[in-house]
């Protein structure tokens, strides 16, 4: 990027930062006003970020379109912003200015989408679009009466249903600063804390590396709510690690991938899924975090054991003593407090009943507060290390603060550029399919008569989810199958947050799940190994988690988190299966027959899924057992401590 649109580019950051944070402050502005500012800032940052024919000699034409596009994208969303008060009070039709602004806009963010993550994507919308204009055409239950330009312009442009509706809004308030959260509390230090906690905590167990990939990996997830760019950060150090400690590559990229992966699922965030589900569902966004907690605790113990085990039947090594932090390195005022004051920060605004943007806010003033702190600790410590004549010049506490804060700023809202332009090319997309019905039609199609058992349809539903899913990230998959699958769950008496819990669930999965396994990719890169070898361990680590979500449809207590027995007997089923499941991949053997140990694993767990106490009791009595006895078998596992 050449020096005049990289700095372009970076002051752009800033003024979405600034814009971010003055809505978390001072509340958001009219729906219409605040989304059609942030979609143009987006897009003008995109255009900068992502320019066209780069590094060809198509270069110059690139530019020109790329300033075209601007112009263009950026007045059409001005003119939305300066006419929003006609818009939602008086309904205007549309003419030929209005349907030029609304082909800009398509355009624009779906070539935007095209460049930031491939083909896939952008080519579905456009299939929903030309859908949603060709729809007579259909024959069977899929073909509708169509609908022409000018009415699918009134719905994207013209209303707050379309281009403008409420995904794109929570982009712009509520995932926007999140995302600047995350990177000020990884910027001020959290994230090489992250690492040396895990490094500390599980480096000197059995299969040490791989855990501090596992615990590292979701405390990053936790936050960052990007799988890929989980794998890319942490997959950096923990894969070379785990490989310089005889592991395989394809089981260290697996490792990666699959705790990467786990980030996705756990709260807060949940790849920004968490505050798309509560507004589609309807209820508060804590709902929704609570409710996933059982959950990703279950997936991350599956993950943890089934490393466990493969690095005691494999033989795998812990990380030396001398690559191990001291807990003296680690709890130190400078390295701490910006985590605790930023989350402390965040859970205060969340307790005084304020809102949730607010509430981040104030988690990212905790950041900077603890980035203060951090550099007092280190001015002190360092002038009870050497003593400094009077005449000697003190470096700054401010510039390196502001350095980071500067950073934090321009990579939360590079962050954000992705995610806004994903849903604001989803928000087309739903809008679509909310017009011709072909969410209703699907379910319909898929529910059948209703005599169909529950599991059954699960199981389609599952299977559609991860063909939906896959080369997509995260959120935006999400939200497709959420539209068009989630409904099927409904309609047959499933909960809405187990059935939207559910196809989030698979979704994610996608990002393991080959032939399209975006995570696999760039783990496998990171490994120097083949795709398929490090797809084949990830998809045997993360066996547990392609059936966890069937737990939603058995055991609906799992997402109604309380001192409650249906509660018990959901995390109880849950631990027997994870812990089965983690033996079985992992490779336990009880026996000299592989055809046996097999067997017997996979029998507990599927009578820990059966709805019932006695189940319960004899597949938790059967894995005590079986632990028994391969422990009898193998005396040197009692000496190994996960």
């Amino acid at each position: 990027m050449n020096p005049l649109r990289s700095q372009a580019a970076t002051a752009l950051t800033l003024v979405l930062s600034l814009f971010v944070l003055g809505t978390a402050v001072f509340g958001a502005r009219d729906a219409l006003v605040q989304r059609s500012i942030f979609l143009s800032l987006v897009i003008l940052v995109a255009l900068l970020r992502y320019p066209l024919f780069k590094g060809t000699r198509w270069w110059g034409l690139g530019v020109v379109i790329d300033w075209a596009l601007a112009l263009m994208a950026a007045t059409s969303c001005l003119w939305v912003t300066l006419n929003a008060d006609i818009i939602m009070n008086s309904l205007p039709t549309a003419g030929t200015p209005e349907i030029f602004m609304t082909i800009v806009l398509v355009v624009t963010v779906l070539e935007l989408s095209r460049r930031a993550i491939g083909l896939i994507f952008p080519a579905m919308v456009a299939v929903g679009l030309g859908y949603a204009l060709l729809g007579q055409y259909i024959p069977g239950p899929l073909g509708h009466r169509g609908f022409d330009v000018y009415f699918i312009t009134e719905t994207l442009l013209l209303s707050d249903i379309g281009l403008w509706g409420s995904l794109l809004g929570v982009a712009a308030t509520i995932i926007a600063i999140f995302s600047l959260f995350g990177a000020f509390l990884l910027h001020s230090g959290g994230g090489a804390t992250f690492m040396d906690l895990a490094l500390r905590v599980s480096g000197r167990s059995t299969g040490g590396a791989a855990k501090i990939a596992t615990i590292a990996s979701g405390l990053f997830g936790m936050v960052s709510g990007s799988a890929v760019g989980n794998v890319a950060t942490t997959g950096a150090f923990t894969i070379p690690l785990m490989k310089r400690l005889g592991y395989p590559a394809a089981l260290a990229g697996a490792v990666e991938a699959v705790a990467s992966t786990g980030g996705q699922l756990a709260p807060p965030i949940m790849g920004a899924a968490a505050f798309i589900m509560a507004e589609i569902i309807g209820t508060d966004y804590l709902s929704i975090a609570a409710a996933a907690v059982l959950p990703a605790a279950l997936f991350y113990w599956g993950v943890f054991a089934t490393v466990h085990v493969t690095a005691q039947e494999e033989h795998l090594g812990h990380v030396p003593d001398d690559q191990i932090p001291k807990w003296k390195s680690i709890l130190r005022v400078d390295r701490l407090a910006s985590i605790v004051l930023s989350i402390s920060g965040l859970t205060i605004g969340i307790l005084q009943g304020m809102s949730l943007q607010t509430a981040a806010f104030y988690g990212i003033a905790g950041a900077v507060a603890g980035m203060f702190v951090a550099a007092v600790a280190q001015r002190i410590q360092s002038s009870s290390d050497e003593k400094v004549s009077a005449s000697e010049k003190r470096p700054s506490i401010l510039k390196p603060i502001l350095r980071q804060a500067r950073t934090a700023l321009d990579e939360g809202a590079t962050g954000l550029i992705i995610v806004g332009i994903l849903l604001a090319g989803a928000q087309i997309l739903v809008s679509m399919i909310n017009l011709t019905g072909v969410g209703v039609t699907l379910s319909s199609m898929i529910v059948g008569d209703g005599n169909a058992p529950v599991l059954v349809i699960g199981l389609v539903v599952a299977l559609v989810c991860m063909v939906m899913g896959m080369g997509i990230p995260t959120t935006a998959a999400y939200v497709l199958v959420a539209a068009t699958l989630a409904p099927a769950l409904i309609k047959i008496g499933v909960s809405p947050i187990a059935a939207h819990m559910f196809v989030f669930y698979y979704a994610t999965l996608s990002v393991i799940t080959p032939p399209v396994c975006v995570g696999v990719f760039v783990a496998a890169g990171l490994a120097g190994e083949r795709w398929v070898a490090v797809a084949r361990r990830a998809v045997m680590l993360g066996a547990v988690t392609y059936v966890i979500p069937f737990l939603f449809l058995l055991y609906p207590n799992m997402l109604n988190p309380g001192f409650s027995m249906g509660y018990f007997e959901a995390a109880l089923s849950g631990a027997v299966f994870v812990a089965s499941f983690a033996y079985l991949f992992g490779g336990a053997r009880i026996s000299r027959w592989r055809f046996v140990d097999i067997t017997a694993w996979l029998a507990i767990a599927i009578v820990a899924t059966i709805p019932s106490e006695a189940g319960l009791v004899l597949s938790a009595a059967g894995l005590i057992t079986l632990i028994w006895l391969r422990h009898r078998k193998r005396p040197s596992a009692l000496q190994s401590a996960a």
